[in-house]
């Protein structure tokens, strides 16, 4: 196998046309540089290099060496730099997957911010349940997750990447829609709307415990769509829901999205697996609470909670 090294000797003094001269440029000792020289020829078989009193010219064999060893340190350095950087975690590809509540606002904010932050990194993203995300991470088939009230699973880290204030959808001409903050309790006749509880046992669980807080309890109407932009069951006046405030992205104008008082909050979590992971995982992770803290996401409740 050819030794890069003695190439790059090589290519050194067939361009400067000088052992001297190619001596200088690479640093070493010129007795050095042709005993390598010397060897690469016996290693090769063939003269690279035809001797004159001062200077030196390249042979047939070493014009063609030349030119193409010249390409193939190129790519060898192109290489070692990639490697670099993937080891460096400032290239490479992370798949990142969210459930559909984070498709309103905050993983596109976040995916946008990072976009810019980390340029060299390709972004694969996908949409997937709760159970789905978590099975694809023990699996490694994602590298990570973005979930509202993650559970606790072994081999798998979890950041709190925002801590999403919770308001009531209502619709329009509801009477709460004007107000400035909605509690619960004047809700007490109109059912809530909810994922079944194994779309994400934590949320659900949490929606039910500020629900109890209030004193209150609401007739449950199941959404039958896991994915329902229009908020059907509310639109129709026939439910409210209780939602985080990325949800008034993209709100159909007939609904209104009012915060609650007192102020709820609910955690939205970064999760990736502790071990076997690349660099550039590592560097997403932290670029995203970087974002996150720039953009007051783990602030208690966010900006639209009251004061």
């Amino acid at each position: 196998m050819l030794d890069l090294r003695r190439l790059r000797y090589f290519v050194a003094v067939a361009t400067e046309r000088n052992f001297t001269r190619a001596a200088e440029r690479l640093h070493i000792a010129q007795p050095a540089l042709s005993r390598q020289v010397r060897l690469l020829e016996d290693e090769l078989g063939v003269e690279l290099l035809r001797r004159t009193t001062h200077d030196v010219e390249p042979t047939e064999a070493g014009r063609l060496l030349l030119e193409r060893g010249t390409a193939l340190l190129d790519n060898a350095d192109a290489l070692w730099r990639t490697m670099r950087r993937l080891g460096a975690g400032e290239s490479g590809g992370v798949v990142v997957a969210y459930g559909t509540s984070a498709g309103y606002g905050t993983a596109p904010r976040l995916l946008r911010a990072i976009a810019e932050r980390l340029p060299e990194i390709e972004v694969e993203t996908r949409v997937m349940s709760v159970s789905e995300i978590l099975a694809a991470i023990g699996e490694g088939a994602i590298d990570v997750g973005l979930v509202r009230c993650a559970p606790g699973t072994a081999g798998v880290e979890a950041r709190l990447l925002r801590l999403e204030a919770q308001g009531v959808l209502v619709r329009r001409d509801h009477p709460l829609a004007a107000a400035e903050h909605a509690r619960l309790g004047d809700l007490r006749d109109l059912p809530v709307l909810l994922h079944p509880r194994d779309a994400n046992p934590g949320h659900y669980d949490a929606i039910l415990g500020l629900i109890r807080d209030a004193g209150i309890e609401p007739p449950i109407e199941l959404r039958d769509l896991s994915f329902d932009l229009a908020q059907t069951p509310v639109h129709a006046g026939a439910a409210f829901a209780i939602v985080g405030e990325s949800t008034r992205v993209g709100l159909p104008a007939d609904l209104a999205w009012v915060p609650l008082v007192p102020r709820a909050a609910l955690p939205v979590s970064l999760l990736a697996r502790q071990l076997y992971r690349t660099p550039a995982v590592g560097r997403l992770l932290d670029a995203a609470e970087a974002v996150a803290d720039e953009l007051g996401w783990r602030a208690c409740g966010g900006d639209a909670a009251p004061r």
